[in-house]
């Protein structure tokens, strides 16, 4: 399943004194994955556009943290 959040492991010393993250996450943008912004992509309204910081639907990607509950969970 493509996402744009990926994850990789770190290199974790036997002489690190700090308890090691084994796996570190980032997010990458969604404009990496489109070479050209094609023609009659889908708009957002005007004030939708401000609130989320684009007009087009496709370059939105709203951030959420690795540590919050997923929607769902039930936590």
């Amino acid at each position: 399943m493509f996402t744009t959040r990926k994850q990789y492991e770190p290199y974790v010393s036997p002489f690190d004194p700090c308890v090691p993250i084994r796996v570190k996450t980032y997010v990458t943008p969604p404009n990496l994955y489109i070479p050209f912004q094609p023609t009659n992509l889908p708009q957002f309204p005007i004030h939708e556009a401000l609130r989320k910081g684009t007009l087009w639907k496709v370059f939105y990607d709203p951030y959420y943290s690795p540590y919050e509950a997923k929607k769902g969970d039930g936590a």
